[in-house]
């Protein structure tokens, strides 16, 4: 009798996705194969995955140590060009989250937006262009716990962007920021498609987590393969 020898799969990553909102970088993490828990201050209904309600910075300081990897978007309210122009005040929690992301000793990404940028060490930045999406959105990952991740070429923006808030005309990208118009064309854009208008202004597109996620996975077994 012939015998075949069993094939061991290598288990899914564990993504701790700390301010997790409706879920864009959770869905991401999903979507390269990963494990993924989401913690947020308010209640989250529209996440698709495993969600606690709690304070992001005590619950990593608790429990990221469980975890393979984490993933902290703190709010961007701080460093933001639409708030600062309302002239609104929010806390800024990008140092209090490094502080509590390397308490863990686990390897980790931190993203924000532009205005954060000074803040950030050694971000790499993230376009749709890169991921074939119609939208720009920005967004800045600083990496940490023996994590790297690569700069992408950058794409040159070709095509017109919609001003912040308007309709997107056709053949046009949209910023999808603030009180926009079009919901269900930016949950198609964005590969959102369970979100609501809040959950989409905030979110990262999940095309961006699963290239991390992808990395982080291939990180995570060449450390053990060296082990």
């Amino acid at each position: 009798m012939t015998r075949y020898a069993s094939i061991r799969r290598p288990r899914a990553l564990r993504v701790l996705d700390a301010y997790c909102c409706q879920g864009g970088a959770g869905k991401g993490y999903a979507d390269a194969g990963a494990r993924v828990t989401g913690v947020d201050k308010d209640p989250q209904p529209r996440y698709p995955f495993t969600f606690i309600q709690g304070d992001a910075i005590a619950y990593i300081r608790a429990h990221g140590a469980e975890f393979d990897f984490i993933h902290a978007s703190p709010p961007c309210q701080h460093d933001s060009e639409c708030q600062r122009i309302q002239g609104r005040t929010h806390p800024d929690l990008i140092g209090p989250t490094r502080d509590a992301l390397n308490s863990t000793g686990r390897p980790w990404v931190m993203e924000n937006v532009r205005g954060a940028v000074s803040k950030l060490h050694r971000p790499v930045m993230l376009c749709g262009a890169m991921f074939g999406l119609e939208t720009y959105r920005h967004r800045y990952f600083e990496t940490g716990g023996g994590f790297t991740l690569p700069q992408p070429h950058h794409p040159a923006h070709t095509v017109p962007q919609a001003k912040m808030g308007r309709p997107v005309p056709p053949g046009w990208y949209g910023q999808f920021v603030g009180n926009f118009s079009g919901v269900d064309h930016a949950r198609q854009v964005m590969g959102v498609p369970w979100m609501n208008r809040d959950g989409i202004r905030e979110c990262i597109p999940p095309a961006y987590a699963q290239w991390i996620g992808t990395h982080a996975r291939h990180s995570l077994t060449a450390r053990a393969v060296a082990a």
